[in-house]
């Protein structure tokens, strides 16, 4: 195996997830583990739960941390919810519906998909001919993705709500919030969400590892009454004061510790500003794609402007083009991580993420390494994207 070269300096992470870590969070996590009845374990759990609870907006879900990541979010998700061959709606939005709707199937569930329209946000009518379609009401939710990290497009979750309460359908609405939460506004009851689900690695600022669940009566409810065997993932095991309860056994202690200090590095910032932060810095990359756009060769994947994400943009390159070589030489040469494309983006575009632990200076240093790259490469470019991106900092918001 080949060795990357040293860069020196730091190395900037800009894919969307993992994401860069702040040095508190390192800091957090460079302790000795603690004994289970050491009165510090359970004070950093609480530190967690309350931390999700302020970033969704809710005082009465109930939270749960799992040592998982996002995937395994997803099949808590799954057993919790669904009987055996049960059925669930699972919205069209690319590469990460999809794989929640392949997870789904090989657990024995069924799942009604909607099309998906690349480079265009969940189609709301579609959803609500799915589940007017359903007159058995056999289907027990909808699976949404929030902010789908391939196509680094975002789905309005307020509106697929509004959607599904018009046909009357009783479906449960769960939302995975994995590349947004920490990222945007994601407020559970605003939302009428009855399960918001996500992961450690990306807005939260910590390293990959821990899935969480915020659940909400309606879906407690219906967990109660599944008859499928779980185990590790039933929630309903976990409502317990007792740490080793809470995680079925010994608790991830670093990473709860790190993700404790990330909670109250946003709380410390304020979440509006968080969320006007990803803001400024996603119209600034945004920017500068555009201005990219005029050579002729690259655009956004996301067609709509107001669907591009906060989190994460996604480009097209032409045909023939080596994304792979695009990102080690913006890796290796100028000291950039980037993204690929996933699943049928893969090959077809590449992608920069601006969430977390990201500020003016990460983001102007990124632009001006993936410009240096796309120039290495002979991927002709539109002229003065770094000052686009430069005077919509200045603009501000």
């Amino acid at each position: 195996m080949t060795a990357s070269p040293r860069i020196p300096g730091r190395r900037f992470l800009q894919s969307p997830g993992p994401s860069p870590v702040p040095d508190e969070v390192l800091h957090a996590m460079a302790r000795q583990p603690m004994d289970m009845g050491d009165p510090r374990v359970d004070e950093t759990i609480a530190a967690c739960e309350a931390g999700l609870r302020r970033l969704l907006h809710t005082e009465t879900a109930d939270v749960f941390f799992y040592a998982t990541n996002g995937h395994g979010a997803w099949e808590v998700a799954v057993e919790n919810l669904l009987p055996p061959g049960a059925a669930v709606l699972i919205p069209g939005t690319g590469h990460f519906s999809e794989s929640w709707a392949v997870q789904t199937e090989a657990l024995g569930r069924r799942v009604v998909r909607t099309p998906w329209h690349p480079g265009w946000p969940i189609n709301l009518d579609d959803v609500a001919q799915a589940l007017r379609d359903d007159a058995a009401r056999e289907i027990v939710a909808v699976f949404a993705v929030h902010t789908d990290t391939a196509s680094g497009i975002t789905s309005d979750m307020a509106a697929l709500r509004a959607a599904i309460d018009a046909t009357g359908h009783p479906a449960l609405l769960v939302v995975d919030a994995v590349a947004s939460a920490g990222c945007t506004r994601v407020a559970m009851h605003e939302l009428r969400a009855d399960v918001v689900l996500g992961a450690s690695q990306k807005g939260l600022m910590t390293p990959p590892g821990v899935g969480w669940l915020a659940v909400d009566a309606q879906a407690a409810a219906v967990a109660a009454r599944n008859p499928a065997p779980r185990f590790y993932w039933d929630w309903r095991l976990r409502q317990s004061p007792l740490s080793y309860r809470k995680f079925c056994g010994t608790p991830p202690q670093t990473l709860m510790a790190g993700l404790a200090t990330a909670f109250g590095l946003i709380e410390l910032e304020g979440a509006e500003e968080v969320f006007a932060r990803h803001r400024r810095l996603s119209r600034a990359v945004q920017a500068a794609v555009g201005v990219w756009a005029e050579g002729g060769a690259l655009g956004f994947f996301a067609q709509d402007p107001a669907s591009r994400s906060v989190s994460v943009t996604s480009i097209s390159v032409p045909e023939g083009t080596d994304v792979d070589a695009l990102r080690a030489v913006a890796r290796n040469r100028f000291g950039v991580a980037l993204a690929g494309g996933l699943g049928p983006l893969q090959g077809k575009a590449f992608r920069i993420g601006h969430l977390g632990d990201s500020n003016a200076a990460t983001i102007l240093g990124c632009l001006g390494a993936v410009q240096a790259a796309l120039q290495v490469q002979g991927i002709p470019i539109g002229q003065g994207a770094l000052q686009r991106a430069v005077d919509s900092l200045v603009d501000g918001d």
